[in-house]
């Protein structure tokens, strides 16, 4: 990558998003673009674990700051168990580090 995209990349408003495929599964990813990346997923171009599983159905997305933010919050939310990640998608939490901290201490 062109050194100046990549600094451009690391100053920008980066978001976590989840994606569920037609059979349910929940795909954690990070991105400067949601729209954007969910059109890549949808076409094939995404990630791997994504093609042939469609449709695709953006089921949550909160901005997560700058790159390297988004980088731990992906990690985190990749952590947690299938049934952590559908109350994030039911509670559509307005602050993703309030609710992982809320939901450690449960």
């Amino acid at each position: 990558m062109h050194q100046d995209r990549a600094l451009q990349q690391a100053d920008c408003q980066w978001y976590l998003y989840l994606i569920q495929t037609a059979s349910g599964t929940l795909y954690t990813g990070i991105t400067t673009d949601v729209t954007r990346r969910l059109a890549e997923h949808c076409s094939g171009r995404g990630a791997k674990a994504l093609r042939g599983r469609g449709p695709l159905t953006l089921v949550f997305q909160i901005p997560a700051g700058d790159r390297s933010n988004a980088l731990r919050l992906e990690y985190r939310v990749k952590q947690l168990s299938r049934v952590k990640k559908l109350a994030i998608v039911r509670q559509q939490p307005p602050s993703i580090n309030d609710w992982l901290i809320q939901s450690a201490q449960h």
